[in-house]
């Protein structure tokens, strides 16, 4: 065989190797180029700017708000940033539904990169605590659906949904006023969520325009990006090009979801009932929807769709990865072993799905993997868990090589002093806890004004079914 001829075949092997090596990357790269969309290249690479790390995650309630949480863990993880979390008295939440202060946070866990659990948003204790550069996001869902999930969710716990007859949404919305006491425990998941934990005035009186439309504009103000929950994925993609992350860090498991059984139907009529009793948080989701659809039409639809694509075919190669080649099946926490992956159950009438690993899956896996496979179905609470003692222990390994301060003459009286970071930078090493109990919630507090967001815009199509509920 001439040389010209060994050349070209090893040319052709080489080329090959390449594309199964690269799982499609310059696939990715040469329909980019086609539609004059960005390449998908991975960092590091030339001219990329730098993964931005300092982020706040205002995590509104159901809302899918559990997976990006996951998310936002993981991606602390592999990049050694420190997660802020809830000292023990607030459980796995700041203390929520009091005001966040900086006082909830353990002190392992300062000064932080990332904050993603729950909290009453409070714009000025976070902009002291975080780095300036942070950029702040959250999510929101379509009221009448958000709604009903709240309802059943949070039935034992909120006196307003206990004393409805027979449970009937219907029932309550039927005559809201008969039930609700805007007062007690519990209050904020009855009316307007979104806008309590965005630190508004859920009892604002709807006739009260100027006050919703100075809060909508605060929130754009504030906030970066307003992600929205049926358009989960496309979300993710402006999540992606916001903090320059790769694909890789945005892939993910839903979590935190009910059984079909556990769910309702809106009848006829029940959604126009449900905005006109949260009119607050109807007024914010119609906004940031549009603007989400304005955002993404600016990257460009062909673009975003060649996006959502590539993010759904590495999450499914992943999913199979973890659970022996096949696509994972839900399962209710009795029939989940692993302690350490049973989601928590909020009423013996909610049933919380999650997953279990394959017995086998440690045969050719190296313990990095597995781990990587573990946190990608971990519940809220355990990985809060998790993630607090590997934080202490980082803090106390830390803390053990400082040099011996020199001894006071004078005793001074101990204060908890908070750790601000001193100026823009991308991360600092994390400090950490110990772990804390389930569910959060605390006293209730007087709704206050004020809150957040800066947001880009966008238009619709819904995303993948079944990652909210």
């Amino acid at each position: 065989m001439s040389q010209k001829k060994i050349f070209l075949v090893l040319i052709a092997i080489s080329t090959v190797s390449l594309l199964l090596h690269h799982g499609g990357h310059l696939n990715w790269t040469m329909e980019a180029f086609h539609l004059g969309c960005p390449a998908l290249r991975s960092h590091p690479a030339p001219g990329l700017k730098p993964k931005h790390t300092n982020v706040v995650f205002l995590k509104t309630h159901k809302t899918a708000s559990t997976t990006m949480q996951n998310l936002l863990f993981r991606f602390a993880e592999r990049n050694n940033l420190t997660v802020a979390l809830p000292v023990q008295a607030c459980s796995h939440q700041f203390c929520y539904p009091r005001s966040f202060t900086s006082h909830f946070i353990h002190p392992h866990t300062v000064p932080p990169n990332i904050i993603t659990s729950h909290m009453r948003f409070n714009k000025a204790e976070l902009q002291r605590l975080m780095p300036n550069d942070t950029i702040y996001i959250t999510i929101l869902r379509e009221p009448g659906s958000m709604f009903e999930s709240l309802f059943s969710y949070y039935n034992q716990y909120c006196q307003s949904f206990k004393r409805v007859p027979n449970g009937s949404l219907e029932a309550f919305l039927e005559e809201p006023w008969r039930y609700y006491r805007q007062d007690e425990k519990d209050s904020m998941y009855a009316r307007n969520t979104l806008t309590f934990d965005l630190g508004g005035d859920k009892d604002r009186p709807t006739i009260d325009v100027a006050y919703a439309r100075a809060f909508v504009a605060e929130v754009e103000r504030v906030f970066s990006l307003v992600m929205i929950a049926e358009y989960f994925d496309e979300s993710l993609v402006l999540l992606r090009h916001l903090l320059s992350w790769d694909l890789d860090d945005i892939l993910y498991v839903k979590l935190n979801m009910r059984t079909p059984s556990s769910k309702r139907s809106l009848t006829p009529g029940l959604p126009a009932k449900v905005r006109a009793w949260n009119s607050l948080d109807a007024r914010l989701y119609d906004h940031f929807n549009a603007s989400l659809w304005r955002q993404l039409s600016a990257l460009g639809s062909a673009c975003v769709a060649r996006e959502v694509r590539f993010l759904r075919r590495a999450q499914e190669r992943l999913m199979r990865s973890c659970f022996g080649g096949q696509m994972p099946l839900l399962r209710s926490a009795a029939q989940i072993k692993n302690k350490d992956l049973r989601p928590w159950q909020p009423s013996g009438k909610v049933d919380i799905v999650g997953y279990e690993l394959p017995v086998n899956l440690s045969r050719g896996f190296s313990s990095q993997a597995q781990e990587l496979c573990l946190k990608l179905i971990m519940p809220e609470v355990q990985y809060t868990q998790v993630l607090l003692r590997s934080q202490s222990l980082r803090y106390r390994r830390n803390y053990q090589l400082r040099p011996p301060q020199q001894p006071h003459t004078a005793q001074q009286p101990i204060r908890t002093v908070l750790f601000r970071h001193p100026q823009v930078h991308r991360s600092q090493p994390p400090q950490p806890a110990a772990p804390g109990p389930a569910s959060g919630t605390g006293s209730t507090s007087r709704p206050a004004t004020g809150s957040q967001s800066r947001t880009p815009k966008l238009g619709p199509q819904s995303s993948e079914p079944g990652l909210i509920d």
